[in-house]
């Protein structure tokens, strides 16, 4: 492959990397904008205030290292190629304090990253077109160890109500 070539597929590939990462990270941004009014205006000032600034430096992470290289790879079967999205993503989950991994539970977790989690799965759900609240009933219960009984479910329903208008058959009902 000639060098020109070459470095316009290497351009190509890189564009295609920020745009979707700058996408997800706006999105968050936009929703940890919204929560963190909803939450000053109820009176949660200091929470609302961090979890803004939060969103200002969301997965900044991911454009540098080891998730740079492999968190957007697509899917292979290549043995070492699965290994390192493994270590990516076992990187990004120590490294960013919005996931319950970083705190060895979503239990641990302080309200400020709980909030900004919850920003970060409206934005995924968003992004892969998929309903928030049944993710959150249907795997995330299962994937992070708690249940709808929890204070912890409690908090991430409280703000995922705040982000989250109510589902439009709620409406019509009332």
């Amino acid at each position: 492959m000639k060098r020109t070539e070459r470095l316009r597929k290497e351009a190509e590939i890189t564009m295609a990397k920020v745009r979707a990462l700058t996408r997800h990270i706006r999105n968050v941004e936009d929703n940890c904008l919204l929560l963190g009014e909803k939450l000053i205006t109820n009176g949660e000032v200091e929470l609302g205030h961090h979890l803004i600034a939060n969103g200002f430096v969301h997965d900044a992470s991911k454009f540098f290292g080891i998730e740079w290289d492999y968190l957007s790879i697509l899917p292979s079967k290549e043995e070492e190629t699965k290994l390192k999205l493994k270590m990516a993503i076992l990187h990004h989950n120590q490294t960013n304090p919005h996931h319950p991994e970083h705190w060895q539970g979503i239990k641990n977790m302080p309200s400020v990253f709980v909030a900004e989690m919850a920003a970060d799965w409206k934005a995924r759900s968003e992004e892969f077109g998929t309903d928030l609240r049944n993710w959150i009933d249907e795997q995330a219960t299962k994937r992070f160890g708690f249940n709808k009984d929890d204070e912890i479910y409690k908090e991430i329903m409280k703000y995922v109500d705040l982000l989250c208008q109510k589902p439009f058959s709620q409406i019509t009902q009332t």
